[in-house]
């Protein structure tokens, strides 16, 4: 069975966001932990979530992916920025632990300028100092597009960072597939090539989850700007074979596609047709 959703809004309640999925034949979903633009956190109302956690329960959920804000960089070369990310990801990781999610995403960061090595030591040294062994969430490093100054472009700076980071177990990787085709990773015409350098790199027991967005952009642009399904230049076809491909159909998959509710309805229908 194809496990698959979408971006979902907090803002009317976790139970508001079980209902939806439903309602559109995902099995999963992925949510902003807090205001994706600020640090603001809804407050978690227990039975809100109790209500939820026995609606995955009883619908056979797959795991849901808690997406921390873009605007969190722990390795911008300002300090205090720094500091306002590693605060907010530790009271994220507190919060998860009363939610029914145990994957939390994040952008690995922007190194402004530093330099790619000192962002890498950046991440995991925050890392590090805000993870704990007894935490039940596993985090997410997800895969960039490479624009700017971005840390995360190659499979090797991941790594990079994922070698640092002394709670080894509780550290994966999210791939994103228009952000490994924008930064340069052929998985239209050499899927199988990618997933081998990825399982070579990092080893395929980390991959956790899939953004699955097509692309407006040629492979290498560097740009990241999401396309709907089979409307950019990574193509329904290329689509279709990542989510039957053995090493990945196991995964959940969340649209972060350009929709609205009847648009990831449309491509969620469209999917689960074509998933063998």
């Amino acid at each position: 069975m194809l496990n698959i959703g979408c971006h979902l809004s907090l803002s009317d309640g976790y139970e508001a966001m079980g209902k939806t999925a439903l309602s559109i034949n995902a099995n999963t979903f992925q949510f902003f932990t807090r205001n994706p633009r600020g640090g603001s956190a809804k407050a978690i109302d227990a039975k809100d979530v109790e209500i939820l956690s026995n609606l995955l329960k009883q619908n056979n959920f797959a795991p849901l992916l808690a997406h921390a804000p873009y605007t969190l960089n722990l390795c911008s070369s300002a300090p205090e920025t720094r500091l306002f990310a590693k605060e907010m990801m530790a009271d994220d990781l507190k919060r998860l632990e009363k939610l029914p999610c145990n994957l939390y995403n994040f952008h690995p960061g922007s190194h402004t300028g530093q330099g790619a090595e000192t962002g890498i030591e950046q991440i995991a040294t925050a890392l590090n100092e805000i993870m704990t062994p007894n935490q039940s969430t596993i985090i997410l490093l997800e895969t960039m597009a490479g624009k700017g100054s971005e840390v995360g472009r190659s499979f090797y700076e991941l790594r990079a960072i994922i070698d640092r980071i002394k709670l080894n177990d509780k550290i994966s990787v999210c791939l994103d597939t228009c952000h490994v085709s924008d930064a340069g990773y052929d998985i239209i015409n050499d899927l199988d090539g990618v997933l081998t350098e990825f399982d070579n790199v990092i080893g395929l027991d980390k991959l956790k989850a899939i953004h699955l967005n097509d692309s407006l952009n040629e492979r290498g642009a560097h740009k990241d700007r999401h396309a709907k399904i089979g409307e950019g230049k990574i193509g329904l076809d290329a689509i279709v074979r990542i989510i039957n491909h053995p090493a990945l159909k196991h995964l959940p998959f969340f649209l972060e596609t350009p929709n609205e509710i009847d648009g990831y309805a449309n491509e969620i229908k469209l999917l689960r047709d074509l998933a063998k």
